[in-house]
């Protein structure tokens, strides 16, 4: 069974003639297209395909990517959409309390009285700090957890939990 892959772009348009594709970079290290070998591209219907990466640059907020068997514009159109993929083998390190947000989706977050809050279900980046959305069990509303060290106490990648202190007005119940 092949381990799990990570989503680091997107497939928007073609770029010029030679079958060289615009990608919106999904990683805050748009760098690492640079330095790409090879990548998996999942299609719009699913199926994912290796391909390996001829050339790859950067172009204002986009990657320009040159792939193997994709040589005219025609062909990136029929691709658009498709999501460009890494093993995590294939991740870039992050400092010291950095993760990556497959890494978050799916922890249990408790506080630290060890109240049981929910699962995080979605990160939303915003412009100052991360905020981690919380699903709450039997339909209580979700609330909005952010980011910050006041309130983020612990995170144990090992066995998947949060810990947190939750500000007033943080939860609703």
């Amino acid at each position: 069974m092949m381990e799990q892959l990570i989503t680091i772009g997107e497939v928007v348009t073609s770029h010029g003639c030679r079958g060289e594709m615009k990608v919106h970079p999904f990683t805050d290290f748009p760098r690492r297209f640079l330095q790409m070998k090879e990548v998996f591209l999942r299609l719009p219907g699913g199926a994912l395909v290796k391909k390996k990466v001829q050339r790859a640059r950067l172009h204002r907020d986009r990657v320009i990517l040159k792939l193997e068997g994709i040589d005219a514009p025609e062909e990136v159109r029929k691709i658009r959409g498709a999501l460009l993929q890494v093993t995590s083998e294939e991740l870039w390190p992050l400092p010291e309390g950095h993760y990556y947000i497959f890494q978050i989706v799916g922890l249990s977050v408790y506080t630290e009285t060890g109240d049981y809050l929910g699962k995080v279900s979605d990160v939303l980046t915003t412009g100052s700090n991360d905020v981690y959305v919380v699903k709450r069990p039997e339909g209580k509303k979700d609330c909005l957890v952010p980011a910050i060290k006041d309130v983020v106490k612990k995170i144990d990648l090992e066995n998947q939990v949060m810990v947190i202190h939750p500000l007033p007005g943080l939860i609703d119940e």
